[in-house]
């Protein structure tokens, strides 16, 4: 039975999925698998995988019939033999110390799940000065549901158990159903320890369409649903700093128009003080709203794309 399950559902990943098997290859701790999941890519997806397979009996490649990443990813997460289920994305990167950070972390019995801090790049992991923060303690729905720190399912890992009881993630919910995953996660009781060390690169895109955002937002529906089970409700707070958080990535992307400028006042206007919270970060947000068509490219993706 290996330590660590590495979950990477696919879809249409081949611009950008050698760059990630590098990675996951790369890793100083070595006793792992890699479930790869191709969820009906037309593209070179499977092709990249199976020849990834060929070249390294650790990893291992299954297809779905295009039902979603979610499901692609509760599919790994069933076919996995590891102790601690650590989930990827095609086009992130992690550090080489990954899975050796996280074995520490897992040799406290009472670390259900953990995360570290995620750096941002565009072409290559470090052209970006934008790195996320980490909370003091445990992971709390609040914290979810305001500017979650975990951004991308490429930087949580969790004992397999834990998982299974979380129920997976819903297949039929908005935005791949991470958030509201998350949020019954949390909710049931899981301790989610955060990692002081920047542990993924995240690829930033120019995913910030209005299709996209109302995704975004329907996942964030059904997240603030789960959460009133849990007895937290949508506080006004949080979801200006989340429109806070969709302004800034607005910017870094290039859209610093009127949907970043619409963004950021949505959220003052909703509550001033939880757009405020941190101060330089709600100031620096409202600014480059209003001057990042003048801004140079380099500036803005250093300072926007989180």
């Amino acid at each position: 039975m290996p330590r660590f399950s590495i979950i990477l559902a696919c879809y249409q990943a081949a611009a950008t999925l050698e760059d990630t098997l590098a990675s996951l290859r790369a890793q100083e701790f070595s006793d792992w698998e890699a479930l790869c999941v191709d969820d009906g890519s037309s593209d070179a997806t499977y092709a990249l995988l199976r020849t990834a397979a060929a070249a390294d009996p650790r990893i291992r490649v299954v297809e779905t019939s295009g039902q979603g990443l979610a499901a692609a990813r509760n599919h790994g997460a069933a076919m996995a033999r590891g102790e601690i289920l650590a989930f990827c994305e095609p086009g992130d990167l992690w550090t080489a110390d990954k899975l050796t950070r996280l074995d520490a972390a897992f040799s406290n019995a009472q670390c259900d799940a953990a995360f570290g801090r995620v750096s941002f790049f565009r072409r290559e992991a470090g052209d970006t000065r934008a790195v996320t923060s980490v909370p003091s303690r445990t992971l709390t729905i609040p914290t979810l549901l305001a500017e979650t720190p975990v951004w991308t399912m490429s930087n949580i890992a969790l004992r397999s158990e834990v998982f299974d009881r979380s129920g997976g993630l819903r297949t039929a919910a908005a935005h791949d159903g991470v958030l509201e995953w998350l949020v019954r996660l949390v909710g049931g009781g899981a301790r989610v320890q955060p990692i002081d060390r920047v542990l993924v690169h995240h690829r930033v895109s120019r995913r910030c369409a209005p299709a996209y955002l109302a995704a975004l937002r329907a996942g964030r529906v059904a997240a603030f649903e789960s959460a009133a089970r849990f007895g937290v409700h949508h506080a006004p707070a949080a979801e200006a700093a989340h429109l806070r958080c969709l302004a800034r990535r607005a910017i870094g992307v290039g859209l610093g128009g009127t949907t970043a400028l619409s963004l950021a006042l949505r959220g003052l206007g909703l509550a001033p003080r939880g757009f405020f919270s941190p101060m330089h970060r709600g100031c620096s947000t409202l600014v480059g709203a209003l001057i990042a068509p003048a801004m140079p490219g380099p500036v803005r993706r250093a300072f926007f794309s989180r």
